[in-house]
């Protein structure tokens, strides 16, 4: 265990105060890998926006608006870890998320 915690702060130093989720294999010899995730979209979406909670009612209260060029930066920095194609797919993706949590996008539409 503690080989991983080093690791793992080692791999993950440039994201502090980021939340930073891992997959981590342990093999028979009690060796390891990990693979570093990228942080949530929700968290991302909730940073760039500069609020604390999404909307408790979404889609009936709008609590923050991002723009599109906003939308493509989150979209390209979650790409590696979304079922999608290609970068405007990632951005319906994130798009979606935003959406459920009440942040409306400028210029894009539903």
């Amino acid at each position: 265990m503690p080989q991983f915690c080093t690791a793992f702060n080692d791999a993950s130093k440039e994201r502090a105060g980021d939340i930073v989720p891992v997959v981590i294999t342990v093999y028979d010899d009690k060796s390891f890998d990990f693979e570093l995730k990228t942080t949530p979209a929700s968290i991302v979406l909730k940073k760039t926006a500069g609020i604390k909670s999404g909307s408790a009612t979404p889609g009936k209260q709008v609590v923050a608006t991002i723009t599109v060029d906003q939308l493509r930066e989150i979209a390209e920095y979650k790409f590696p870890d979304l079922n999608a194609n290609d970068i405007e797919g990632a951005m319906n993706i994130v798009a979606g998320t935003a959406r459920n949590m009440g942040i409306a996008i400028e210029g894009m539409e539903d």
